[in-house]
């Protein structure tokens, strides 16, 4: 017989909490009734289905002792500088897409994201996130009349 294994059922666990709040929050999402069966909540379920199942998948086998872990990435040190920059352009999207807008937060999120990785180069990661960025507002705010953070940029676009 087998023990659980409690640091991966508590990500388990962890991967099942996410995928009830996004359940929860699915249903809070204003549906209008012209919609018959497929509308703006469709996928937002579906990802929350699929979370949920995963999580229970993860703790299925945190129970048989069946999820192992790499010993070259458990023996890995953690990388302060990479953790750093991530956090720093999270940190940067959050605090800067309601005063500046989705583009130029997004763009520094991008670059932020780039340099954890290893990038060296930071006009180009600039330019792709801008992009990634534009690409991504003109899907959500023009084809979808979705605000996702309007600002300066968006503005003169």
């Amino acid at each position: 017989m087998t023990r659980l294994r409690r640091p991966e059922a508590l990500v388990a666990l962890g991967v099942i909490g996410l995928g009830m709040l996004a359940l929860f929050e699915t249903t809070r999402i204003p549906v209008s009734p012209m919609y018959a069966r497929v509308g703006p909540t469709v996928m937002a379920y579906a990802a929350s289905a699929l979370l949920i199942g995963l999580g229970a998948a993860l703790l299925a086998q945190a129970w048989r002792g069946q999820w192992e872990s790499e010993p070259e990435a458990a023996a890995a040190p953690l990388n302060l500088r990479a953790a750093g920059w991530l956090l720093l352009g999270l940190a940067l999207n959050a605090g800067l897409i309601a005063p500046l807008g989705f583009v130029p937060a997004s763009i520094l999120l991008f670059a932020c994201t780039a340099r954890a990785f290893g990038s060296r180069k930071p006009l180009r990661d600039i330019i792709v996130g801008a992009v990634f960025a534009a690409i991504a507002y003109f899907g959500f705010a023009r084809l979808l009349g979705i605000n996702i953070g309007a600002g300066v940029m968006e503005g003169w676009i």
